[in-house]
């Protein structure tokens, strides 16, 4: 694929859905921005116009804002915002309670001439991958569902039977069961532990933008956290250095079989903390 006025520049993409119905994440490339955004749905689940989650919504919402790319990227970041607001009240959404809000991680570029301009929120992910092989991460931020996963891998140690006769879709549904009190703590922190777009004044304090030379950079990566190697044990910041390098050795798609193939052999997500098997994904590769 080619980025108009941008002809050298070689784009490889990603959009996948996950274990659920629907596929929340959604990715966005008009002229020279490149985005991709990870919806989630409110804590009711509840349902909207053809059946869409909240998260499909608010994922899809802003990614329309980023499209018409006629201001910098921290202004469409708040139109975006304002747009998932506009969306929540037009379907009848009680915003006064937290739990109620649709919301979406999101990464956008913007490529210029020499020069990278980007915004962030959430835990999606912009990688720049230097002509060395050597990388940086544009944001690292801690991972909101460190404590969440950790409690996970707890009670897979002390509730999975040792002889596995029990059936592990039951042993799945008990953890999440014990961990919703969890789950509802974390999501009551959007905007003021961590940052989401989801409609909310305060999520604009939560961006990340930022301007990043060009020279020296190879590749760029952008992508959601379905794309995130899995791992046996929860890190409060995660570490892409295997991400990368697996990138370099097999490309995008290939990074994205292996994450796959991982996560296949543990599809009651006992060995690996995660929230479900496959989870969406949203990921683009620049190569420069």
């Amino acid at each position: 694929m080619e980025i108009t006025h941008y002809p050298k520049i070689e784009v490889q993409t990603i959009l996948e859905k996950g274990t659920a119905v629907q596929n929340e994440d959604f990715l966005v490339i008009q002229d020279n921005i490149l985005g991709v955004f990870d919806g989630a749905t409110s804590l009711n689940s509840r349902k909207f116009g053809r059946d869409r989650t909240g998260g499909t919504i608010a994922s899809r919402t802003a990614g329309a804002v980023f499209k018409k790319n006629h201001f910098p990227l921290n202004q469409l970041a708040c139109q975006a915002n304002d747009a998932i607001m506009a969306q929540m009240i037009s379907n009848g959404v009680d915003t006064s309670r937290t739990e109620n809000l649709w919301s979406t991680s999101a990464a956008v570029v913007r490529i210029k001439a020499q020069s990278l301009e980007w915004v962030q929120a959430g835990d999606a992910v912009i990688i720049l991958i230097y002509e060395n092989g050597s990388h940086r991460v544009l944001v690292n931020r801690e991972d909101h569902d460190h404590e969440t996963l950790t409690l996970w891998k707890e009670l897979v140690r002390t509730h999975l039977p040792q002889d596995h006769q029990t059936d592990p879709q039951q042993i799945i549904d008990m953890m999440r069961g014990k961990l919703a009190h969890q789950i509802r703590k974390v999501r009551s922190g959007m905007n003021i532990t961590y940052g989401v777009l989801n409609g909310e004044k305060t999520a604009e304090a939560f961006l990340n933008q930022g301007e990043e030379p060009l020279d020296r950079v190879a590749h760029l990566l952008i992508f959601t956290d379905g794309l995130s190697i899995p791992q046996a044990e929860p890190e409060p910041h995660k570490d892409f250095t295997d991400l990368v390098k697996t990138y370099l050795n097999l490309g995008l798609e290939g990074l994205k079989q292996m994450i796959r193939s991982q996560e296949k052999k543990d599809p009651h997500c006992l060995a690996f903390p995660r929230f479900k098997c496959h989870d969406d994904i949203a990921a683009i590769a620049v190569r420069f």
